[in-house]
């Protein structure tokens, strides 16, 4: 594995080295978990917005000078507390929360626009003047799935949403709730040749027409990206397939939105479903072909590498190694509503401790789960943990955090403290997706015997792969043991529906004060 690594490596860095002599970038821009994008530009910086779900602080805002090297500036919101569950208090909340988030600017404000897929099924509406500041909310109001919101040339507001045929309506000027007697009506209806998902909207208006990027999914037939545009918002709306082509081994991408940029050059950041790492971001040359916005390279296809200036932003990136030195690293999102008073970068400086304050029976309900994304194609994800404080029945690690989860997990019981690779697997009830069932097969334990112990996970998402391996060191880091084998990693569509996390965790089975502190975390990208 390591000599393979190594090879892939050396290739890897001698075609980035090219690709960047070239001023080319590669796709995936971006090879993470970023699904839903909406990306809008303001003079020259770029702004993204992406769904995160049941993580927490929610809504990343993501910045650009060049549409490829994405720095995280903030978060529209730090928890949601609609229900209980947000708090994994009567059930959960997993692939609910923040969902496809649209997101728009007019006079010197930023505006977003999402609904929670789940009850009580009301938007939220935020704003601010600075996207890397304090958002301020501006209403809650009715659904709008998948929405877009289009701020007309004559000052009125809409809201394009829903799946199968794609709703608009109109909202107050001021976004404090849907019109009263404003346009309402379906705007786009599917024909006979969309028969499947048609859902996803992005709505622009350019040289005075109005264009909608909406995704479908036909049976039988790969998922593409449509447009439909109008010289009127009330129709009638002619339909293109701007995109539909496999990429990089994987059968379609499809989902996203067009953006310029200051020279006048159009783009399509459209996702791709990747297996294990969740979906991915393509950033493709846009060609105005007849007035259709034309993605992807001469034969329609999603290129590889792609000629475009970049901006260098040693600060860029989605995942990020944290020595816990100083404030929370701002690309650490918590799993569900944190308890705010059970983790501390003070208490012992220089650490992240991880306090028990809740008794459960395993992770899928324990709250202060800490977690960033994993990349492809290969990346690698180390941590070392004090273990000294840790109560007997307290469990806590390192894992690949999914619906199906691979575990590095320290368990103390009665026994001494050991150290399990687990594959654990939850069951969701459907009303409240509370945890109806918890499976899990121990791979293999070791007994410890010292005061800390460092853990690492090296994910591999290279086509056909998926896969995780996983080691532990008690002489901190000099030498690393393989444990428990490989660990299948999968795109979860039914539970958590977002690829998999390097996640930190602590959590009691029998009684509260224990806890552990985090030294580390260290990351490369392998490839």
């Amino acid at each position: 594995m390591k000599r393979t690594i190594e090879f892939l490596t050396g290739v890897a860095m001698s075609l980035i080295a090219s690709v960047a002599a070239a001023g080319n970038f590669s796709n995936p821009v971006i090879w993470a978990d970023v699904p839903d994008p909406d990306v809008i530009r303001v003079g020259e910086d770029f702004y993204m917005v992406s769904t995160t779900m049941h993580l927490m602080p929610g809504c990343p805002v993501m910045k650009s000078r060049d549409l490829v090297n994405w720095e995280t500036v903030g978060y529209v919101f730090d928890s949601l507390n609609d229900t209980p569950r947000y708090n994994l208090d009567g059930g959960t909340v997993y692939g609910k929360g923040q969902w496809a988030t649209s997101l728009r600017y007019r006079d010197g404000k930023f505006y977003v626009l999402f609904s929670p897929n789940d009850a009580p099924y009301r938007s939220y509406i935020y704003s601010t003047a600075d996207p890397a500041g304090k958002w301020e909310l501006v209403s809650r109001t009715e659904h709008f799935h998948d929405s877009s919101l289009l701020f007309d040339d004559d000052g009125r507001v809409y809201v394009f949403s829903g799946g199968g045929g794609i709703r608009l309506k109109e909202l107050e000027p001021d976004l404090s709730d849907v019109k009263k007697d404003g346009l309402e009506m379906i705007a786009i209806s599917p024909d006979a040749g969309e028969t499947g998902l048609h859902e996803g909207s992005r709505v622009i208006k350019h040289n005075g027409r109005y264009y909608a990027f909406v995704i479908s999914w036909p049976a039988g037939k790969p998922r593409r990206q449509l447009c439909y545009r109008a010289d009127k918002i009330t129709g009638p709306w002619e339909k293109q397939v701007v995109l539909q082509s496999e990429f990089g081994g994987f059968p379609y991408v499809g989902q996203g939105c067009l953006v310029d940029d200051a020279e006048g050059n159009w783009w399509g950041m459209i996702f791709q479903d990747r297996g294990g790492v969740g979906r991915v971001l393509t950033l493709n040359p846009c060609r105005w072909v007849d007035g259709w916005p034309m993605l992807g390279d001469d034969e329609g296809r999603v290129p590889v590498v792609v000629r475009k200036t970049t901006v260098d932003n040693e600060n860029a990136g989605v995942v990020a190694s944290d020595e816990f030195d100083g404030s929370k690293s701002i690309l650490w999102q918590w799993n569900h509503n944190p308890v705010d008073e059970a983790w501390s970068l003070t208490e012992r400086p220089g650490w992240l401790r991880l306090k028990t304050s809740r008794v459960v029976d395993n992770i899928f309900v324990a709250p202060n789960t800490i977690s960033q994304r994993m990349e492809g194609p290969v990346c690698e994800g180390e941590v070392k943990i004090d273990i000294s404080k840790m109560k007997k029945g307290d469990v806590a690690g390192f894992g690949a955090f999914n619906g199906d989860s691979g575990l590095l997990s320290v368990i103390k019981d009665k026994k001494g403290t050991w150290l399990a690779a687990l594959e654990s697997s939850v069951a969701l009830g459907d009303k409240t997706h509370e945890v109806s069932g918890v499976s899990e097969s121990e791979k293999e334990r070791v007994k410890l015997s010292g005061k800390s112990i460092c853990l690492k996970i090296v994910a591999d998402f290279n086509p056909g792969c998926d896969k995780a391996t996983f080691y532990y060191s008690e002489d901190d880091g000099t030498t690393w043991n393989p444990i428990g084998g490989e660990f299948k990693m999968r795109f979860d569509y039914r539970r958590f529906f977002m690829g998999t996390r390097f996640a930190i965790y602590n959590y009691a089975t029998a009684s509260r004060g224990g806890y552990i502190d985090v030294d580390y975390f260290r990351y490369r990208r392998l490839l």
